[in-house]
Formats: C-alpha cells, structure tokens, sequence
C-alpha cells in the first residue's frame, strides 16, 4: 500500500489481532494516526506496541451499547472508520449485554450505533469501510426471528448477521448519498482467511473440531492477503460508494482484489430500508 495518509486518523474495531491488526499496521505505516478500538484494552496495548507509529489504544465493547457510546463520546474527528471487529461463536446461543443475538449485537448493531454516534465526527471525504463475508450471500433475514431465538445454528447466526453487515453498508451509502454528506461507504469481504476466529471457535469440539482447526491452515489464505480488501476499500484513490470487494478467484474464497457483487438481498433497497428502521428501534441511534 502506497498511499500517504499522514494527518488522517482512523479507527480500526477488532484491531487487536487477525485482519483488524494487519490493517491497522498497514494505515500506521502509511502514516495514519490509528486508534485501536479493541474489547480487550491489555490484548491492544501488546498489539500496539508490535505496530508503532501515532496508535492509540481505547475500550470498545460492541456487545455493549452502553461501551459505544462511551467510546463514540471520546472522538471528535475521523477521517476513516473500518469496521472490522466480528464474533465467530460455535455453541450454544449466546447474547450481548443488551439482550441481542451476540452474532448480531456485535457484528451489526454494534457497528450501526457506533456509525451513527461518529458521523458528525466524521470529515469531509471520509470513509466507512463495513466487512462482510461470502457467508452473507447464502444467508437470509427472518425479520420475525432476527436474532434467532426461535431457529438458532450458530454458523447461521453468523452468516445472517453478515448479511445485516452487507444490506447496512449499502444502506448507508444510499442515504449519505440521498442526505448530499461527502463521505464514502464502501464494503469488503477478506475470502477464506486464516485469522484466529476461526480456529479457536472449533479447538475446544474434541478432535474433531482439532482437526478442522488444523485443516484451515491448508485451506485458507494468509490474513495478510484476506485484509487487502479492506485496505483497497479504505484507501484507493476514486472509490464510489457503495462499492464492495473482494478476492477475485474461485467463488471469492481467496486471491488478489477485485470488484464483487453482493447477494441479490443485501442489494434490496427495500430490505436496507426495513432493516435500517429496525437497528434504529433496537440501538435508540437514528440517524440519516
């Protein structure tokens, strides 16, 4: 990445470890001042010290409605926003603090408030930069179970609540457009990486899960190059919004940047409007 981002800052969620550390990396080295927004403020301070450069590290818990606004509170401007940070869970249901799915709570709604609550922060020619999955494009929205009560699988969880990631960035591209607001909405999606979500979600399912664990050494691609969407996304030169990318080889599973498609879903403007209202219900953040 060549691109000069001296006297930009950025706000990388999830920058503690995996994609959201290399992306992190990559921006302070570009010369971004790059605030850590991390669940775990001890985890952060280690990865900043493996980053240097202009870091800061500060608490963000997207489990917790109460821990975005706090963070949101402590930001005055912004030039670039990546929402990074996702939970990977297999098991039983879990639930975020504030009685959400915790796939949802924390991956959607989590990063929906926090948009809203930094969009005044934001400078002009700004960007939100929104992570999706190729899991969004298998999934679909029960609006009357969105946060799976009744019909709950963890990986389904976890694909629904990235399309809810995919159908907001899209949203919110269409009402900052529809709203004349100069910043940019752009998405990525990173294939089939090697982070260690996946890994640690299976190695405590026996040997079994160890196997699996192991096996996605082989089958996924180095997060180094799963966060070059991400980095496109945030830092390309004549971006549009609404944009969104990701590897370009065989079913989008890994390879170099390309432009991709989302699901036929996530493009509804229909199902962006519907579920935009609801985040707004569920969070109390409104806004566009």
């Amino acid at each position: 990445m060549t691109t000069n981002l001296h006297g930009r800052t950025a706000v990388v969620t999830g920058a503690n470890s995996g994609l959201g550390l290399v992306t992190a990396t990559e921006l302070s080295r570009a010369g971004a001042q790059v605030i850590l927004a991390v669940r775990n403020v001890e985890a952060g301070k280690e990865a900043a010290r493996t980053i240097g450069g202009d870091v800061e590290v500060r608490e963000l818990d997207l489990a917790s409605l109460a821990s975005v606004r706090a963070f949101a509170a402590g930001i005055s401007s912004l030039d670039l926003l990546i929402n990074n940070a996702g939970a990977v869970l297999l098991g039983p249901r879990r639930e975020t603090s504030d009685g959400f799915e915790l796939h949802m709570g924390t991956n959607m709604l989590g990063h929906f408030a926090l948009t809203g609550l930094l969009l005044d922060a934001l400078a002009p020619q700004a960007r939100v930069v929104n992570l999706s999955s190729i899991t969004h494009k298998r999934a679909r929205l029960n609006f009357d179970d969105l946060m799976s009560r009744q019909n709950y699988g963890a990986s389904r969880a976890y694909g629904v609540s990235k399309l809810a990631c995919t159908v907001f960035g899209l949203e919110l591209d269409r009402r900052l457009r529809a709203a004349g607001r100069p910043i940019t909405a752009v998405l990525a999606h990173p294939g089939i990486t090697r982070t260690n979500l996946t890994p640690r979600a299976w190695e405590h399912r026996g040997r079994l899960g160890r196997l699996i664990a192991a096996a996605s050494v082989v089958t996924t691609q180095p997060v180094e190059r799963g966060a070059e969407p991400q980095l496109h996304a945030a830092t390309a030169p004549g971006l549009r919004g609404g944009e969104f990318f990701g590897p370009a080889g065989f079913l989008e599973m890994r390879g170099r940047v390309t432009a991709v498609r989302p699901s036929a879903t996530a493009a509804d403007p229909a199902v962006g409007k519907r579920l935009w209202a609801v985040a707004e219900e569920l969070t109390g953040v409104s806004y566009l």
